[in-house]
């Protein structure tokens, strides 16, 4: 899950990046509104009055995303509050979506993530596989042991901060084996690009490892009125997951090929590390024992489902009592009941818990807002009949390949979840304009917003990856691009192959 505001590594940029980003942020703020305007000009005679006006918020929406002109989660308040001023719904409707259950999923997810990146559990957790005796001192089992560790932290709490995590314990293994060894520059550029692959990637495996999925289920749910649970994401995202991490593995392992079986001394300095943490405190065990309960809450009943059938009555009253986000916030009040010491009566306190990404939170609702609004004026049916005129979508698979490729271009653009919230909208009216079932091919573009890869703008551990020195630009793109090919081809395969097995 992307929750910027625990990373203690902060993304540098060179000037050059920063006179880009002045650049495109002013040409946003002129853009957007003329964009405004002229659309809302423009005689669109087969929209309603109120799509007409909501189809120019959505435009200057888009271009304040694609530009950066405001901030995101500002432009994703500022959509709905136009939209209300133009008369496009009342403010009530407008803004209901931002009290959507999967709002307080995430802020549930966020809040019991940031306990563990307080207490450094995924420090103690990372040093204690590192320091396995099957990957010892060699060079090849460091870069796979690390990548197994960015996808798995991924998987439970923020890509951004595991790669913050990561990116300084990476760079102090780099320094001692290249004093220790002649190691080339490419293996340094793979480990680091391992962090960055394999947290997007790990992210993709549970509801709550990256906004995208939560955008999906939660459009999927306000659109559709299908409901995926933990378990059944879980069950077709993990295959997915599977074959691209063996991908990243094999083809990083090549790249940082160094020549070198084993490094003299790799061992002692990850146990020196480990040791330095000294035992497990009590906020490390509450963090990780409210987490635990939380998990058990998410796969709890989808595990029960499997082995008695989704129609018991004991599976029914679990999963209407406890859905994933009473038990993400079952999590939280247990970090503030469980006493970190005599002294300090909870685990974390409000300050601690206040810092996870709000902008985030911000972002998913307004995405929401806009296409519950899109959808109720006809303004997302509409756009979807121009496009199926242009471009021919007839069947599943063309749907779910064209989904995916558009996700994943946008999100080399802009904030993998401002494009999510913008793809995903228009995946699911194409589909219903042309009659096809909309959930395979929603989910894969929620998937798809992952994978993006190329640029540091991309995704947060993109960003941080690059800022360590490590990974010119030029590397960046020439990796990253064979990484978006290879997944954008394998993501709606596979989601096609295994899906619908575990949802409709």
């Amino acid at each position: 899950m992307s929750t910027e505001s625990v990373a203690p590594l902060s993304p540098t940029k060179t000037e050059a990046e920063l006179r880009f980003d002045e650049s495109r942020r002013k040409v946003g703020i002129v853009a957007g509104p003329l964009i405004f305007l002229l659309v809302l000009a423009w005689p669109f005679t087969s929209l309603t009055p109120e799509g007409h006006r909501l189809a120019a918020v959505m435009a200057l929406v888009i271009v304040f995303w694609v530009t950066e002109a405001l901030p995101l989660a500002v432009t994703a308040l500022l959509g709905p509050a136009l939209a209300v001023v133009l008369q496009v719904a009342p403010a009530g409707l407008t803004f209901r979506p931002f009290a959507s259950t999967t709002i307080f999923l995430f802020i549930g997810s966020f809040i019991l993530a940031q306990a563990l990146f307080v207490h450094r559990v995924n420090e103690r957790i990372a040093y204690g596989v590192l320091s396995l005796r099957i990957i010892g001192a060699h060079p090849t089992r460091i870069l796979i042991a690390y990548g197994l560790l960015a996808a798995f932290l991924s998987a439970w709490m923020s890509n951004t901060a595991t790669a913050a995590m990561l990116v300084p314990i990476g760079l102090t293994l780099l320094r001692f084996m290249e004093s220790e060894a002649d190691i080339p520059k490419k293996y340094g550029t793979a480990l680091m690009l391992m962090t960055t692959y394999c947290c997007s990637r790990g992210g993709m495996v549970t509801p709550v490892g990256t906004p995208p999925n939560l955008i999906a289920i939660g459009m999927i749910g306000e659109q559709l009125d299908v409901r995926i649970t933990f378990v059944q994401w879980m069950m077709f995202s993990t295959p997915v997951v599977l074959v691209l991490l063996g991908i990243v593995f094999v083809y990083l392992a090549w790249v940082g090929k160094t020549g070198v079986d084993e490094i003299p001394g790799t061992r002692e300095i990850i146990a020196e590390r480990k040791r330095a943490l000294g035992p497990w405190r009590r906020g490390e065990i509450n963090a990780v024992m409210a987490f635990s309960v939380t998990v058990v809450l998410w796969i709890g009943p989808g595990v029960m489902a499997l082995v008695l059938g989704t129609d018991h009555a004991m599976v029914t009253a679990v999963t209407t009592s406890v859905p994933a986000e009473v038990a993400a916030l079952v999590g939280v009040v247990l970090l503030f009941v469980l006493p970190n010491s005599k002294t300090e009566h909870s685990t974390i306190t409000w300050r601690q818990a206040s810092q996870i990404d709000w902008g985030t939170i911000l972002l998913f609702g307004g995405g929401l807002a806009l296409g519950a609004l899109a959808g109720s004026t006809g303004l997302a049916r509409a756009v979807a009949v121009a496009i199926t005129g242009l471009v021919p979508i007839s069947d599943l698979w063309t749907l779910t390949f064209a989904g995916a490729i558009f996700t994943v271009v946008l999100s080399e653009a802009m904030s993998n979840t401002a494009a999510t919230n913008i793809a995903i909208p228009i995946v699911i009216s194409i589909a219903q304009a042309v009659e096809i079932n909309p959930i395979i091919p929603a989910v894969a573009s929620g998937l798809a917003a992952s994978v993006a890869a190329v640029l540091p703008v991309s995704t947060p551990p993109n960003a941080i990856v690059y800022s360590s020195g490590r990974v010119s630009i030029t590397d960046m793109i020439k990796y990253g691009l064979l990484m978006d090919l290879t997944a954008v081809t394998l993501v709606p395969v596979l989601v096609l192959l295994i899906a619908p097995f575990f949802i409709g």
